[in-house]
């Protein structure tokens, strides 16, 4: 009986660091805020994914949050530039839309999701305008970091003229219920 006292410590010590790291299901909205003056950054560096793994197609899911979308859609004061739903790991994904020109998208970015005691998001992302040749000729430029996201809920990352609106839900496997407490003293 005391080894699986010792087994259960054990257990209760390294599960914490099993359930943190896992899968996520993500869903963005990047709006533009028209009442807002419209920053031009520089334009968006060449190396812009920084090294992170573009979505996959089958990590693409289908987007719940219509109805907020849609609300944003009607209000006159926002542009919605982005509506996407997918899957990852914990770490960072290159988020893409639109037709690549030399390297480069109408808009990307990085999404970073990292999880201690909360959901620690980072996201840099560019909205490019082209010339008639391909060439990027402005960029906008959101970079937001939020350490407190919790689990399920709508965050909402404001960068002044460009915002997110982000859902990130855990998808961690059951936990098995603890054994009472009269029955770790047989």
């Amino acid at each position: 009986m005391r080894a699986i006292r010792c087994l259960t410590l054990l257990l209760a010590l390294f599960a914490p660091a099993a359930f943190a790291e896992g899968e996520y299901q993500v869903e963005m909205i990047l709006v533009r805020q028209n009442a807002v003056p419209a920053i031009t950054s520089q334009f968006a560096p060449e190396d812009w994914s920084n090294g992170a793994q573009a979505l996959a197609e089958g990590d693409l899911r289908k987007p719940a949050m219509t109805d907020e979308a849609a609300k944003l859609t009607a209000d006159s004061q926002y542009t919605v530039l982005l509506h996407k739903a997918w899957k990852q790991d914990a770490g960072t994904v290159a988020i893409t839309d639109g037709k690549e020109q030399f390297g480069h998208f109408p808009i990307e970015g990085n999404l970073s999701l990292k999880e201690d005691r909360f959901i620690a998001v980072d996201a840099n992302v560019w909205v490019n305008q082209f010339d008639g040749n391909g060439a990027v000729v402005q960029s906008e430029q959101l970079k937001q970091s939020n350490s407190t996201v919790k689990n399920a809920e709508l965050t909402f990352l404001d960068g002044g003229h460009l915002a997110v609106l982000l859902k990130v839900t855990a998808n961690r496997p059951v936990r098995m219920p603890s054994p009472a407490p009269e029955l770790m003293e047989q």
